[in-house]
């Protein structure tokens, strides 16, 4: 089964390969490794919006980030930065998941809450089993 943590940047989309236009620009078009949920596309854009960078992916789809260069050369370093963009949005989106899941276990109490059970309890729950 697919994962958050297993999405990453595979390759550009087949069916839209970046192409030398009249226009000042090139559109590129990566593709994921699979779909990302509304959630994290969500996340990603948001994260990025904030970049300065003309990236984003279309939330209904989940599996292309759509941008744009001026030149060739602007590709590599892009890649880069859109790799590490991946990345850290996964990091983001299992760490607010992993907390959301806490604080829905401990509004839950029971009495096993209490005492040694209880922080046994509260340890195991924090465990993080991230990478």
């Amino acid at each position: 089964m697919e994962g958050i943590s297993d999405i990453k940047i595979c390759g550009i989309d087949e069916t839209r390969p970046p192409r030398i236009r009249k226009e000042p620009y090139i559109d590129i078009y990566f593709k994921l490794t699979h779909q990302a949920p509304k959630a994290w596309c969500d996340d990603f854009n948001r994260l990025n919006d904030k970049k300065g960078h003309a990236v984003k992916i279309d939330a209904s789809r989940g599996l292309f980030i759509e941008t744009w260069v001026r030149q060739p050369e602007e590709i590599p370093p892009l890649l880069e930065m859109l790799k590490q963009a991946v990345s850290d949005c996964n990091d983001q989106y299992i760490n607010r998941i992993e907390e959301e899941a806490r604080a829905a276990a401990s509004a839950h109490a029971t009495p096993d809450d209490e005492g040694e059970q209880g922080r046994l309890n509260r340890i195991i729950a924090e465990l993080n089993y991230a990478d």
